[in-house]
């Protein structure tokens, strides 16, 4: 992965870094590295070459080269085996949207198999398949739509065993991602949770309301839901030099993650299956009714997030009455008109009101990331165990998100989307 020598700053004024190394032959398997140099560019035809004593890339990264190119606002990574990857950057004042009117399209873990087996091993699929990935990748590059990686892609794709198959699966959403990233789907519920308290407790400065599909650094996994410590610059640094910095940083780090050449284990079981299964068969022989079943599960939910309920409604300064009020009364009414919260709790009902549902431990990776991801995207295509459900809760919240099971269905409709006024 990315080494400790990985931070470069790119000066004003300059249209071009290079990082790299030279002597590369690609082939059928990765070269090795020599030690290369740093390599600045000005509009005025000027360069600064920089050498480095050992390379910036750790033994496992399949990364041969970086090229940031300011004037575009874009990294250019390049790997040992010749692919490129080309990721956006997020700009520092906020003042345009980066989006600009881009549809945002959220693809399940499967469908990005899906697109990734069109490219690599096109036997593996349907005609209608590999028609459906080659225009979804040409509406990405036409600036149509985007298609942003979640860390439940990343989480998914570096735990698979074939190395070959990793690569391929993490260079497709990579290079078609193109840095597009959804907030970690735990951080978006807290947010929610965050700035209804606000609104109730008048601490409406507090608000956060953090664009849910972002290039921002760090944005794919929460420092506040995940404990994790981003990467920081120096203090030293000019605000606008530690932007740029702490982006280059975050889309490297990223790219290198997704493509190194050592597996990441996969993290230890926490129980939430056994918990929801016990709950499921538990709610499945009460002699209840429906409604008092959908009491019973908000109550199961409500226990489930009770520490991200407190911890946010401390931080939006709501009474400690209003939060003992809220809890009793008002939580289930509130979390409905949460779009991602409210998404996974019409999940849940959903699959505890069925009879007999057999829960998996992946079935809360699939829950919290789609149900985030309908809440805020124009389209989602998953497979059919979570299609139903998600699409009958938008059905109850009112929410106009497109879910398909299918890439070529899911394609007509952007396709009408797209060519509409």
């Amino acid at each position: 992965m990315f080494g400790n020598g990985g931070a470069y700053v790119v000066g004003q004024g300059a249209t071009g870094f290079l990082l790299g190394t030279a002597g590369f032959k690609f082939g059928e398997r990765l070269s090795e590295r020599v030690v290369g140099c740093g390599l600045e560019a000005r509009s005025d035809g000027k360069e600064a070459r920089f050498p480095m004593e050992s390379s910036p890339f750790e033994a496992s990264s399949t990364l041969s080269r970086l090229h940031v190119t300011p004037s575009l606002n874009v990294l250019l990574a390049v790997t040992r085996a010749g692919d490129d990857i080309l990721f956006e950057l997020p700009r520092r004042d906020g003042a345009q949207d980066q989006l600009a009117g881009r549809l945002v399209v959220y693809l399940d873990q499967n469908k990005w198999s899906e697109i990734s087996n069109a490219f690599h091993t096109p036997s593996k699929v349907s005609e209608a398949s590999r028609s459906a990935a080659e225009k979804l990748v040409q509406w990405v590059v036409e600036g149509g739509i985007v298609l942003p990686a979640s860390a439940g892609h990343y989480s998914e794709t570096t735990k698979r065993f074939d190395t070959t198959k990793r690569y391929s699966l993490g260079l497709t959403v990579l290079k078609h991602s193109r840095g597009w990233q959804m907030r970690d789907a735990l951080q978006t519920r807290r947010d929610e949770i965050h700035d209804g308290f606000c609104q109730r407790s008048g601490q409406l400065t507090k608000v956060r309301s953090a664009p849910v599909f972002t290039l921002s650094p760090d944005a794919l996994y929460s420092s506040t839901a995940r404990g994790m410590q981003h990467y920081a610059a120096p203090t030293t640094f000019e605000p606008a030099q530690a932007f740029a910095t702490e982006a280059l940083v975050s889309a490297t780090v990223s790219i290198d993650t997704m493509l190194d050449t050592e597996r990441i284990e996969p993290g230890p079981d926490t129980g939430w299956a056994d918990s929801n299964q016990r709950f499921s068969d538990w709610l499945d022989e009460q002699d209840l009714d429906s409604q008092q079943k959908r009491k019973a599960i908000d109550a199961f939910l409500l226990s489930d997030i009770s520490a991200e309920l407190a911890e946010e409604a401390h931080a939006a300064a709501l009474p400690v009455d209003d939060f003992h009020r809220w809890i009793l009364n008002e939580a289930a009414d509130d979390i409905r008109s949460f779009p991602a919260l409210g998404l996974f709790r019409e999940m849940l009902h959903n699959r505890h009101l069925n009879k007999g549902t057999k829960w998996r431990p992946n079935d809360l990776t699939d829950m919290v990331y789609l149900s985030c991801a309908a809440g805020y995207a124009d389209f989602v295509v998953c497979e059919r165990h979570m299609r139903d459900p998600l699409t009958h809760g938008l059905r109850r919240m009112g929410l106009k998100t497109q879910v398909y099971r299918h890439l070529a269905e899911a394609v007509d409709a952007i396709e009408e989307a797209l060519a509409a006024p």
